[in-house]
């Protein structure tokens, strides 16, 4: 991530565009109702009860949110395990993803929290629980949340350097006669501050191996304890998915994601910002997905059929029906990507990506709400505002996305990226390929 940084660049384009005041409304929407949260309690704006007292913020937000912010963690995978160089030019664009959809995880764990202002406590080792696994859960997604803000700064940093201020100088001279008394000060300040990242580049450069191991230590952690989390639900949770695999289907669970996360940004980024496709490194992490998937599979049924549990999905009940609502979004995504040539086009590529985030999603939202049972006389359904809360969540990660990579160098560099591929790419899609690196076909 510390150098490399030829193989990245600033997406050209304005920041304020339609899109972005569209999503603007749906995020003020949003923190107006988590404000109205903070004042009236969480009971005013929810469908939670002590039957159900979690609902969507923790299943999608917390549960399913961070395993499609997993795309990071999955290429890390990849790259630096697997010592897979070539897919390196999508690590920054994963990473982004990541730290909003980490960072916001744990944001919306502070929106559902009921009593809020113990919150301070988790910051005193002494009123620690160690042998909790909702600790080690909270634990780890902090710190992978630093970690992933770490591991993005370089690209911070190579701004701040090579920046020519072009705004701030052009601010100054609307201010001057204002708040800027002295702009050669403003001048040599700036140039202090390019210095200073050039300078603290080169440190973090030498450490950022450390920050790299962490970040695939730390979401093997708690994806596996999210998993962990619901086996305490006991027969509360449908047999369907309650099982001691619950940690390894949910580790597994959150790579094939994050690989098929990578897969469905990186087709729809490229299609908005009109880019060429990066189909030569993306038909590679689809080739592994039926793998991994199909590993999940195996491990799936392997326990369902061990445990007697086949006979429950002939009932074809509400939770039998979304299990196979599942198991047919995630098989038809994976076997969709065994054919060399539906990898090669950038839309299957996008189709077998979101089938795959959807059915691993729903997974995961079986696990935690849809299989959840906490017996007779309690139900949930979300309320318009948790609706919109969500919404809004969303809308601040897709707007951060969209308004960073116009930023900072985030995007792959076409030039350094299709020179480097050239006559492999050619060989392997043998006439495709049509000139600049875009595949052409369906």
């Amino acid at each position: 991530m510390g150098s490399h940084h030829d193989e990245y660049q600033v997406q050209p384009g304005k920041i304020l565009t339609r899109p972005f005041f569209i999503l603007l409304f749906f995020v003020l929407v949003g923190l107006a109702l988590i404000a109205y949260r903070f004042f009236a309690g969480v009971g005013a704006v929810t469908g939670l009860s002590d039957g159900y007292p979690w609902g969507i913020w923790i299943a999608y937000d917390v549960a399913t949110g961070t395993a499609f912010a997993c795309g990071g963690y999955a290429l890390a995978l990849l790259i630096y395990i697997m010592n897979r160089w070539k897919y390196h030019p999508l690590i920054r664009s994963a990473i982004l993803t990541s730290v909003f959809g980490y960072c916001l995880a744990g944001f919306s764990v502070m929106v559902d929290l009921g009593r809020y202002w113990n919150a301070y406590g988790f910051f005193m080792p002494s009123r620690w629980q160690g042998n909790s696994v909702m600790f080690e859960v909270a634990l780890c997604v902090m710190s992978y949340s630093t970690v992933l803000i770490i591991e993005f700064l370089p690209a911070v940093l190579y701004t701040l350097e090579h920046s020519k201020w072009k705004w701030v100088r052009e601010s100054s001279h609307w201010l001057y006669a204002r708040l800027i008394p002295d702009t050669d000060a403003l001048r040599n300040g700036l140039t202090n501050v390019s210095k200073a990242a050039g300078h603290l580049q080169v440190r973090l450069d030498k450490v950022l191996i450390f920050f790299i191991v962490l970040g695939i230590t730390l979401p093997s952690m708690h994806q596996s304890s999210l998993g962990s989390m619901m086996i305490i639900a006991g027969e509360k949770l449908s047999p369907l998915w309650q099982t001691g695999f619950l940690p390894l289907l949910f580790l597994i669970n959150c790579i094939f994601i994050g690989y098929s996360t990578v897969m469905f940004e990186s087709i729809l980024s490229s299609f908005g910002f009109k880019r060429a496709y990066e189909v030569h490194e993306l038909s590679g992490i689809a080739r592994i997905v039926p793998w991994v998937a199909g590993l999940w599979m195996a491990i799936r049924f392997g326990d369902l059929i061990w445990r007697n549990q086949i006979p429950t999905i002939l009932t074809f009940d509400k939770n039998a029906l979304f299990f196979l609502l599942e198991v047919l979004l995630i098989g038809g995504g994976a076997f969709m990507m065994l054919s060399r040539k539906n990898r090669l086009s950038p839309r299957l590529l996008f189709l077998s990506g979101a089938l795959l985030m959807l059915g691993g999603g729903l997974y995961r939202f079986n696990v935690y709400l849809i299989g959840f049972n906490p017996g007779e006389g309690w139900s949930y359904f979300p309320s318009v505002a948790e609706f919109l809360i969500t919404v809004g969540i969303i809308a601040i990660e897709i707007l951060g996305y969209l308004t960073l990579v116009k930023i900072f160098p985030v995007m792959p560099n076409p030039k350094k990226h299709f020179a480097e591929e050239g006559e492999e790419m050619v060989e392997e899609t043998a006439g495709q390929v049509a000139p600049g690196g875009v595949y052409a076909g369906k």
